[in-house]
């Protein structure tokens, strides 16, 4: 037995006692799940991710957070004081988090204790940004009717629909009550401008001041929802929520010409008040839905409304980073679009991160990005007319079936004339390549020359001897000065070979230096050789070709053929004295590139050719085939022919899987591409692949769509449209009861209209609002029915005038105990400006009207408002005809706060400029109408007072007072009739709807 001193036994104590101390126990550990990654997750990760990286750390992964940062390792498993990480973290005035509250005791404690456990963290658990899942929301509760709300006999008098109950039982608990009624000739004015954008003609109100019947008001109103003009005026408050637009945009915002269907759509739908579920869905899905009809495509045009990336879409190649950015941007906007306008929710917040104030994750955004995945913004054909569509599917499969047939007995045929057949074939597709013109590669150009005495010269540098039997000179071919083939061939040249690349010891192989040479037009010119080995090859023009006043060399190709007959030009590095590099039409590269121009009749013996293989077709088949293909000649022909015949399709702008590719702009064929989970909206760092799904943030409404072929792009659109037009999907209901009590009050309900989440406004009645919606939601979802319910209200009717007591307690009126004071939108008061001058054309439909002198449009168009002149227009219909440019708003527009097309707008900035006077003032729009409206009135009248007072009575509805009727006489006596117009349609009266 081996005895050790005490002294040792002492320390070998001690020492066993400090392990027991110094090394946890695994019970000791925190849990990184459910303690350590929520630290992390609050206070770290909005940084420190994998595509923010602040100070190059991210602590998404466990390999990512053990590899550190621009500091070097933060964790060391096991030594917590040599942590980086706790001294970030710890002490009296912590370096980290930058924002927010420092971490607490038992926080970094966690942490501590964590680190000097090893560490532990799951390979697989990734850290992000926390996800609201709070529901608990007005916006996202069920939607049920709520009962009236009992009022006092006093004011139960004054209900006239159920808007009034709910508004005066709210106007009661303050102390409030309505304003008296307006008068026949304000309200007559009003109901005008709301339902259809233009205003009364004088003897529309005088019948209806002057009609006793008591349901005159209501005959009113359902007289002007039925009026083509309501569609008209209703669609612009659609299409500014859309942001639509004719133009695509961007930088060069090239025209979008067949824009206007999904106009005239919307327009359409809202006179015939086509049930909105039906709307909402047509235009997500009406090409599944209606394919052959006026709506189904055109409606689509609602997701593609927006801007078009042309240079990001067509021009970056499809390997680059920046088209997958461009493309996520394009489907970011259209689930804005989509979200915004439907169901009122910012869902493109969470694009980057989870939304940071609703229940709406990244996961739910990408989902709704992948709904669009296998559609683009482009144009398609269709039918309108359902029996032209129907025509025109029963012909092309007749003809597709006769193709087919036919198709495959001449490749019996074929099959027996063996190689000579395949020969014939083969040099009748060579000739028949020959064509007038070219691609745009023309081949090489010279420098410019002022004297046609300088020499140029191109070469071909072959990197070993290769042994050659002929080398072919083909002429350039451009149009410039009517030139054509033959197009900068030198009057004089030489063809040398040489064993070095300077030439300074060269044989000459071809000499014209000494006299003109004729211009060979598209003649190739054959050089034979004896074979002979040629490394450096090099021509020389010594007398350059004219142009108009100065002179060049160009050259259309050079081929070096081989013995085999093999063309080795493409093997040869090119250089030359000089090259005008102007890509692609004129480049050194071009010359060896296998694109020439051809004439027609370069191939001479292509009729010899065809006629060779027909005799041998016909060899080859028997009376019976020879009948047969015969007849279906005849069934083809006759196919095509009715195909002909048929009206051409129609094309808009619209959602489209299949388009002619442009560039890089290619179409998925109904194919969708794959759409990732993007962390931090970054294109770089894609994390997983999504499915197309909604949000689930509705109880009893659930976002995973459960699709039987997840890749028919079709089924994911329509999806999303029964997702959003679900009865159980309050937001829908919701958010376009509250659009149309906005333009009838100039404030909605909720005073963000885009925006029902928690960053958005309360409503100022929320029952009202659920009894509006749940009522329009079960009852025929019909427009025409909600306007009539809130516009025969009494609350509608009231006087729009102030009284002290309601401006003590209600100053911005949210109770509605007065009409608000409304001005004119840009297209209302353009249109009625239009019609009181007598040039309103109430023209429905079609291509937008151009207000501008385009100039340039097949690169960057140019659109010159200024060049247009208005008085001398061919037509003037209203405003929501009008062709929008994106880039260059119409500066009188725009000066009256018309809606930016580049922008969703849920409602319009009233402002009140110095500009707008100086606009209405002295615009060439306004002056020229106010003397249209000026000789309209003259036409009735010599005298200046009448023709004051009928002036008066157009524009405004009513006499002028006689101090009013004093002023207008003396500066028409003064300054003309023209100018007291031109003052009547700058009155506050005229601009303001009450």
């Amino acid at each position: 037995m081996i005895a050790f001193p005490p002294f040792f036994v002492s320390r070998l104590f001690c020492l066993a006692l400090f392990l027991t101390i110094a090394v946890p126990t695994t019970r000791a550990a925190p849990d990184f799940k459910e303690q350590v990654a929520p630290i992390l997750q609050q206070h770290c990760i909005h940084c420190h991710n994998d595509s923010t990286k602040d100070g190059g750390l991210s602590l998404e992964t466990k390999q990512s957070a053990l590899k550190g940062g621009d500091n070097g390792r933060i964790l060391i498993p096991g030594v917590a004081e040599e942590s980086l990480l706790l001294d970030y973290v710890a002490g009296p005035e912590p370096e980290m988090p930058k924002k927010g509250k420092p971490l607490n005791e038992t926080e970094i404690g966690i942490l501590r204790n964590w680190i000097k456990a090893g560490a532990v963290w799951p390979a697989e658990h990734r850290i992000q940004e926390a996800q609201l899942n709070d529901h608990d929301w007005w916006s996202f509760r069920p939607l049920s009717q709520p009962a009236l709300p009992e009022l006092p006999a006093k004011e139960q008098k004054q209900v006239r629909t159920p808007v009034d109950a709910f508004l005066l039982a709210r106007l009661r608990q303050a102390g409030l009550n309505y304003s008296p009624p307006a008068d026949r000739r304000t309200l007559i004015r009003r109901i005008y401008f709301d339902l259809i954008g233009l205003p009364p003609t004088p003897e529309e109100i005088e019948q209806f001041v002057k009609d006793t019947d008591p349901r005159a008001y209501e005959r009113l109103v359902d007289r002007l929802l039925a009026s083509p003009r309501y569609g008209e005026r209703w669609a612009r408050h659609w299409l500014d929520v859309v942001h639509y637009a004719d133009t695509h945009g961007y930088d060069k915002d090239k025209l979008r010409e067949n824009a206007w269907p999904y106009r005239d759509y919307v327009i359409r739908s809202l006179n015939e008040d086509r049930p909105y579920g039906q709307f909402i869905q047509q235009q997500l899905a009406g090409d599944l839905l209606k394919p052959h009809s006026p709506d189904g495509v055109p409606a689509t045009g609602f997701i593609v409304a927006g801007p078009f990336d042309w240079v990001g879409q067509i021009e970056i190649s499809e390997k680059l980073i920046e088209k997958k950015i461009t493309r996520n941007l394009d489907r970011d906007d259209m689930v804005a679009t989509v979200m915004n306008t439907t169901v009122s929710l910012t869902v493109q917040c969470a694009r980057c991160h989870n939304h940071k104030f609703d229940p709406i994750s990244q996961e739910d955004y990408y989902g709704l990005q992948a709904v669009f995945a296998g559609i683009d913004r482009a144009e398609r054909s269709y039918d309108p007319d359902p029996e032209t569509a129907s025509r025109r599917r029963s012909l092309q499969a007749s003809l597709e079936k006769y193709q087919g047939e036919y198709q495959r007995l001449d490749t019996r045929i074929r099959k027996r004339g063996g190689t000579e057949l395949g020969r014939l074939e083969a040099e009748i597709k060579q000739a028949t390549h020959a064509k007038q013109g070219q691609g745009d590669e023309y081949g090489y150009h010279s420098l410019i020359e002022k004297s046609d005495k300088t020499p140029k010269w191109v070469q071909l540098n072959f990197k070993q001897p290769l042994t050659v039997e002929k080398i072919t000179m083909i002429p350039a071919f451009d149009n410039y000065n009517n030139i054509g083939a033959g197009f900068g061939f030198p009057r004089r040249f030489k063809l040398e070979v040489s064993e070095t690349s300077d030439f300074q010891s060269a044989t000459v192989i071809v000499d014209h230096t000494q006299q003109d040479y004729p211009n060979p037009k598209s003649r190739h010119i054959d050089v034979d050789l004896k074979p002979q080995n040629i490394q450096y090859l090099r021509m020389t023009a010594t007398k350059l070709a004219p142009r108009s006043d100065d002179f060049i060399f160009a050259l259309g190709e050079i081929q070096v053929f081989a013995p085999d007959g093999n063309n080795l030009a493409q093997q040869a590095q090119l250089t030359s004295l000089d090259s005008i590099e102007a890509h692609p039409r004129w480049a050194r590269k071009n010359l060896v590139d296998g694109e020439y121009y051809q004439s027609l009749n370069f191939n001479t013996d292509i009729t010899e050719l065809k006629q060779q293989r027909d005799e041998l077709l016909a060899s080859l088949s028997s009376a019976d085939e020879k009948k047969s293909l015969s007849q279906l000649s005849g069934k083809i022909k006759w196919a095509q022919s009715q195909l002909q015949e048929l009206p051409k399709p129609q094309k808009v702008f619209a959602a489209a899987t299949d388009f002619p590719a442009k560039g890089n702009f290619r179409p998925t064929a109904g194919q969708p591409r794959p759409v990732f989970l993007l962390s931090r909206g970054s294109e770089k760092t894609p994390i997983r692949q999504v499915v197309a799904s909604a949000p689930n943030l509705i109880d009893g409404l659930n976002g995973d769509f459960q699709l039987k072929n997840p890749d028919n792009e079709g089924t994911r659109r329509l999806a999303l449209a029964r997702w959003i037009t679900s009865r159980d999907n309050p937001l829908t209901w919701r958010s376009i009861v509250n659009r149309v009590w906005l333009h009838h009050f100039g404030k909605a309900i909720v005073d963000t209209p885009n925006d029902f989440g928690k960053m958005g406004a309360k409503p100022t009645h929320p029952e009202l609002l659920d009894y509006l919606a749940s009522r329009f939601r079960d009852e025929g979802q019909s427009l025409k029915d909600l306007h009539r319910i809130i516009v025969l209200s009494t609350a509608y009717r009231q006087s729009s005038r102030t009284s002290p007591k309601g401006n003590q307690l209600d100053g911005d009126n949210r109770l509605l105990w007065r009409m608000n004071r409304r001005k004119l939108e840009a297209e209302a008061l353009r249109d009625s400006v239009l019609q009181i001058s007598g040039k309103l054309d109430l023209e429905m439909y079609g291509p937008g009207d151009r207000l501008f002198v385009l100039e340039k449009p097949q690169h960057s168009p140019h659109y010159l408002y200024e060049k247009y002149d208005p008085a001398t227009a061919e037509k003037n219909r209203r405003s929501i005809y009008r062709f929008i440019v994106r880039s260059v708003p119409d500066p009188f527009m725009e000066s009256l706060d018309c809606a930016d097309p580049s922008q969703i707008t849920p409602k319009r900035i009233e402002t009140l400029t110095a500009l707008q006077a100086l606009s209405l003032l002295n615009d060439q729009f306004m002056i020229g109408m106010s003397v249209f409206f000026a000789e309209h009135i003259k036409a009735q009248s010599d005298d200046l007072t009448t023709q004051i007072s009928q002036a008066f009575q157009t524009a405004l509805g009513r006499t002028p007072e006689p101090d009013e009727l004093k002023i207008l006489k003396t500066i028409g006596e003064q300054h003309g009739l023209n100018n007291v117009c031109r003052l009547i349609l700058n009155s506050n009266e005229f601009i303001f709807i009450d």
